[in-house]
């Protein structure tokens, strides 16, 4: 990636740079490629530009330069995560960005007055990653959600036309549902990874006040797949996080309808997707630490069609909020 396109890369003209967006969306993204078809051809090269700058952000954390080889210390491939992250935010701020990807931003930030700042955070958050690899509380968790998810949510909510209630106070309700159910998606991806971010990441997304779990711990569970007791220390520490979760995906669930047209279409069936990983990590017995949890077709196939109804039957669009367990 950074071959092509890392520092001191050649500027790249507006058209280039969008048609990258889009072809990279698609990609590196199945659920782009199926949604893509569902969103206004009006915005499908900005949802692209937010998506694209999203996952490089990303991969700029969590994969730093190709360059350093499999010996180099952690300490320096941290360090050079930094270094990446902050020419990624010169790129974003500078009058004349080349980098393909803050060159295809550049538009739809202009044409849905986002505000840099939404971006500003994203990036922050990668750089978190690379200091901050424990929590210790949930609110701690919390704030790290504010920074990573919830300002993809608000970009999309800005692209729905829906301003930030400093300028539009109608609004409040939407973004407060929109922050709660990015948040809830976050949360999830992090219970649903816990093995592959502590073993290969070393990071630790579970709050060692509330659940009494350390990364040692852990590690040391992570080896021992047939102890009966690290399962149920696992199962007992981490149920708790499921209903807290499961909570905040109910106070944002009727977020599709404060969202116009198709989009709040799409917005539903990204938070049924979140909350059936979530109904699917609970029904596996909450054992992430050794089995990855994953919404077969036809869970995925069943959202798709219930987001198709719902443009045909809105009353379809927002199921009432239930319990984890009858989750879609």
């Amino acid at each position: 990636m950074l071959a092509s396109f890392g520092p001191g890369c050649s500027p790249v003209a507006m058209a280039d740079a969008r048609a990258y967006a889009v072809a990279f969306a698609r990609r590196a993204s199945e659920n782009f490629v199926v949604l893509g078809r569902l969103l206004p051809a009006e915005l499908i090269e900005d949802f692209a530009a937010v998506y694209t700058f999203c996952r490089w952000a990303d991969d700029l954390g969590d994969e730093t330069d190709p360059a350093l080889g499999p010996e180099v210390a952690p300490e320096t491939r941290r360090q050079r995560a930094l270094e990446l992250l902050s020419w990624f935010r010169d790129e974003l701020h500078a009058e004349r960005p080349s980098h393909p990807v803050l060159v295809a931003l550049g538009p739809t930030l202009e044409r849905h007055r986002i505000p840099k700042g939404e971006c500003d955070k994203l990036i922050s958050a990668f750089e978190q990653d690379q200091r901050l690899t424990r929590y210790e509380t949930w609110e701690q968790l919390l704030g790290y959600c504010k920074l990573s998810a919830d300002p993809v949510g608000r970009m999309v909510l800005m692209m729905a036309g829906l301003r930030p209630p400093s300028e539009s106070p109608d609004s409040a309700p939407a973004w407060e549902m929109s922050d709660a159910i990015c948040t809830a998606l976050q949360l999830t991806n992090h219970l649903q990874d816990v093995r592959r971010d502590l073993l290969d990441r070393d990071r630790v997304y579970l709050p060692s006040h509330e659940t009494g779990l350390d990364a040692q711990t852990l590690r040391a569970w992570a080896h021992t797949p047939e102890d009966p007791r690290a399962r149920l220390a696992f199962i007992k520490a981490t149920r708790p996080l499921i209903h807290r979760i499961e909570e905040l995906y109910q106070r944002g669930w009727n977020l599709p309808s404060h969202v116009p047209g198709k989009l709040g279409v799409l917005i539903g069936m990204m938070a049924a997707g979140g909350r059936a990983t979530l109904n699917r990590i609970e029904r596996q017995g909450c054992i992430t630490l050794w089995k990855r949890p994953e919404v077969g077709r036809i869970g995925k196939g069943g959202i798709a069609l219930r987001g198709l109804a719902s443009l045909y039957f809105p009353s379809w669009r927002n199921p009432r909020a239930s319990s984890t367990t009858s989750a879609p």
